[in-house]
């Protein structure tokens, strides 16, 4: 049970900084997928 709750935490903490990662990074797909013809708000 420990060692679940610890991998639950550890995926938590990942996921967050994955996030702020790719958000700092520009990495969204609303500015990946979409042309200068489109506006996104």
């Amino acid at each position: 049970m420990k060692a679940m709750m610890s991998a639950f935490v550890v995926m938590g903490l990942i996921s967050v900084g994955a996030y702020y990662g790719l958000h700092e990074a520009g990495f969204g797909s609303g500015e990946r997928q979409s042309s200068p013809s489109v506006r996104i708000d």
